[in-house]
């Protein structure tokens, strides 16, 4: 086990991710708006691939080494620093002088005591630097969706956001996940259904049974997990769900939820009964035998179906029928972001940068058009010889004209603003719906009304005793109810105005 395994959190940083950035935890680096970076911090300990400052992260806007990250407030900023990229990665030949040499230092280097071995291993200080700046950020479902390595198409977050409010996934739950691809749903999922982590196999906490076929992918997966710490909540099996079914070592998950992300999911659909399915029953197999069901007994099962064919729709909607699901219906989801920002628009804005240099409304219009026809009769009225001036008067008249003008613009510009209060606060949308095709269908398994839950539900509500039903009785007996209704409501008045006034007599 590596060092970063041993001093991991026992808690996973996308569930309780703290206050404070800690070693060998899962960061997310916020490069610009959309381009995000994740790490796993880690200690300085010493010369980092030819890093005096340990392991540095170089991007575009600078070099950001993990020291600097350290400790500090999810959410900061931070300014890159300067590093010594230049003997990066640069090795040469060892010679026999080398070996001497440092054979020599070990001999005569001082012994040096825990408190000074940072300094005895050569960490360099980070220094500051004005190349730019990033903000680390604490792990969440939402930024591992748009920062994983893609394995496959990944379940953004518009939908899976939708897909588990709609499967009514909440602390406690079980789901079922087959198709782990990248994970970004196995994380949302063990979010939404977190309430602790099991003490001991009996303890039924929320839990994700996730199912991938692909080997590569599910080792992949397995090491993300075991990183984010997150083995105890989501149980991951390499298995193809069409043949093997759903169940864990022969005993049912008991699921409450169901989120398939297959190729073909009305295949696997037939496992997913309360009951096996007449077709399942293999050659020379007893079709009475018995059969565990993958569901919860005492509760509905809500499933999900993510396709990006509408033919595989059809199918998947044509099983569901079959084997007893009710409520079906299918959904698309079509995301456009909205982006809101300052709108600045003024002819004042000469040099500023992102903004629209014209009139804002109709006063400053007219007042640039007064200032171009003053300017126009100036030129007009100017003397000329010989009917023209010479390039050099002209250039020099240009000129002050020119500065004229700045000077009367800039006196009349309207005090410093800070750029994030300054011009109308509006709201676009983007040009295009960045998204990719999926049907969501869903579906509701009722749960089986057996003898055992009559015969519970009887001795609760008992049957056969009442004293009177609606819609037995005649409109007469209704009547004669009703006067006698109104008559006790009546007694309690003149009871109450009784006790009324023999209080006022009283307090006279």
């Amino acid at each position: 086990m590596t060092d970063a395994a041993m001093t991991r959190p026992t808690v996973s940083p996308f569930l309780e991710p703290g206050l404070r950035t800690k070693p060998s935890s899962l960061a997310i680096l916020q490069l610009s708006r959309d381009n995000l970076l994740p790490i796993y911090l880690q200690e300085p300990s010493g010369e980092h691939d030819g890093y005096a400052e340990g392991a540095v992260v170089n991007t575009r806007y600078g070099s950001f080494p993990h020291s600097t990250m350290l400790n500090v407030p999810w959410g900061s900023q931070i300014r890159a620093s300067k590093v010594d990229t230049g003997s990066r990665g640069r090795k040469r030949k060892r010679g026999p002088r080398d070996d001497a040499s440092r054979d020599d230092a070990e001999e005569n280097q001082p012994e040096t005591t825990d408190n000074n071995a940072t300094e005895a291993i050569g960490v360099k200080q980070a220094v500051a630097d004005d190349s730019g700046f990033i903000h680390v950020l604490p792990p969440t479902p939402e930024l591992w969706t748009q920062s994983l390595p893609h394995r496959t198409q990944v379940v953004y977050t518009p939908d899976y956001s939708y897909i588990l409010h709609r499967i009514r996934a909440r602390p406690g739950s079980t789901i079922i996940e087959a198709g782990a691809g990248s994970g970004s749903f196995t994380h949302a999922s063990v979010r939404a259904v977190y309430n602790g982590y099991p003490s001991s196999a009996e303890d039924r906490k929320g839990k994700v049974f996730s199912f991938e076929y692909h080997e590569e992918r599910y080792h992949k997966m397995k090491k993300e997990l075991t990183d984010h710490n997150l083995d105890g909540l989501v149980h991951l099996t390499h298995r193809d769900v069409y043949n093997g079914g759903f169940l864990i070592d022969g005993k049912s998950p008991e699921a409450d939820a169901i989120f398939l992300d297959l190729p073909k999911p009305w295949e696997a659909l037939p496992h997913l009964s309360r009951r096996k399915p007449q077709n399942q029953a293999k050659e020379g197999e007893d079709s009475a035998a018995e059969w565990t069901s993958p569901l919860n007994p005492k509760r509905a099962v809500h499933i999900c179906t993510f396709s990006p064919c509408i033919e595989q729709v059809t199918r998947t909607v044509s099983a569901m029928r079959r084997l007893g699901w009710v409520d079906i219906d299918m959904v698309e989801i079509a995301n456009r972001k909205l982006h809101t920002i300052r709108d600045r628009v003024g002819l004042h804005y000469q040099t500023d940068r992102g903004v629209n240099v014209s009139p804002h409304d109709v006063e400053e219009a007219l007042e640039r058009l007064a200032e171009i026809e003053e300017r126009v009769r100036e030129q007009a009225a100017r003397p000329r010889d010989d009917g023209a001036e010479d390039a050099d008067t002209a250039m020099k008249n240009g000129d002050e004209a020119a500065k004229k003008d700045d000077d009367k613009t800039s006196a009349e510009q309207p005090p410093f603003q800070t750029p994030w209060v300054d011009g109308r606060l509006i709201t676009k949308g983007e040009p295009e719906i960045k998204t990719h095709t999926s049907y969501l269908v869903f579906a509701v398994l009722p749960r089986e009304w057996t003898e055992e839950d009559e015969a519970a539900a009887f001795a609760k509500y008992p049957c056969g005793k009442e004293k009177a039903v609606v819609g037995s009785i005649d409109k007469q007996t209704r009547k004669k109810e009703r006067r006698e209704q109104l008559q006790k409501i009546g007694d309690r008045k003149a009871r109450r105005k009784e006790r009324a006034e023999k209080i006022a007599e009283a307090v006279e």
